[in-house]
């Protein structure tokens, strides 16, 4: 259960959820390749791939800040290589990279459209195409997509369709890569969280609703994408994870940790878009049973 000596690329991993991982793993000794965007400060933004490289080196991981537009196919070929030429291997993939709008299809420009298809199904695909080859090589090896379960309902497509599409393109890549790279021994997962994550982007793009909104920290997700990432790839592959169902899963019960707002209920906690009504059955079922088997002081 230790990502000791593995060589970790993330995507958009400057901040939120993508550096809680890389943390995560740099407390296990990991070397984390930082693939973004931003070099320099933005006062809306805080984090940058040089800032979030001090925190994983404190942390006890080794750091290769790379600034990357994963829309360019070029610099992601030459992140990659960068990766491989510094840390010898690349054993992790993380599709953390992701653009978001709350827009209903009249709202939506073509512009912020092509954005987020360029980065979330788009500059995924690219990613692992070009990585896959090191990973095939690698022991143990995975790609995680932090993406939703593809739950067709309208309910999920209706508020802002754009959004929806660009989000379930990086599903669809789980969907056909896990069958893709089996023979390869590349295990091709995705992770989701169950409650809303309170990150910097969410608040721009959901500020509205920050005062009411009872959200968790990222390190819910990091610690879930620990536990995938330490399961056998050969075996554990194709699979749409529930943050908290996945912890569960593997014995985890005490979820007050991860609580944004102290105190705040499991039942009162904002959920995120595109939940399976299946995943969220079995998690209700299984918090049910482990709050009964809690031994009785």
């Amino acid at each position: 259960m230790s990502l000791s000596g593995k060589v970790l690329f993330i995507t958009g991993a400057s901040r939120g959820i993508g550096k809680a991982i890389a943390l995560r793993a740099a407390r296990d000794g990991a070397c984390v390749a930082i693939a973004a965007k931003t070099a320099d400060p933005n006062p809306k933004l805080p984090g940058t791939i040089f800032s979030a490289a001090k925190e994983i080196e404190v942390a006890g991981g080794k750091a290769l800040p790379i600034q990357c537009d994963i829309r360019e196919e070029e610099q992601v070929r030459n992140a990659i290589d960068l990766t491989v030429k510094t840390f010898g291997k690349i054993d992790i993939v993380v599709n953390n990279a992701s653009a978001i709008s709350l827009g209903g299809t009249e709202s939506t420009d073509v512009k912020r459209y092509d954005l987020m298809h360029s980065i979330n199904g788009r500059g995924t695909w690219m990613v692992s195409k070009y990585a896959v080859e090191h990973l095939k090589r690698a022991e143990n090896p995975h790609i995680l997509n932090i993406s939703p379960p593809l739950s067709m309902e309208e309910r999920w497509f209706s508020p802002f369709p754009a959004y929806t599409i660009a989000k379930y393109n990086m599903s669809l890549c789980v969907l056909g890569m896990a069958g893709e790279f089996k023979p390869l021994g590349v295990a091709v997962n995705a992770l989701w969280p169950l409650t809303m994550i309170e990150t910097a982007a969410l608040r721009i793009a959901d500020g509205a609703n920050a005062e009411t909104r009872r959200s968790r920290t990222p390190e819910i997700m990091a610690d879930a994408a620990h536990h995938l990432l330490t399961r056998d790839a050969a075996s554990f592959t194709g699979n749409f994870c529930l943050d908290e169902l996945l912890l569960r899963k593997s014995g985890v019960t005490d979820f007050s940790k991860y609580n944004n707002t102290p105190g705040t209920a499991l039942g009162d906690l904002s959920l995120d878009f595109f939940l399976d009504s299946k995943q969220l059955e079995e998690l209700d079922a299984l918090r049910k049973k482990q709050q009964h088997d809690e031994p009785r002081l």
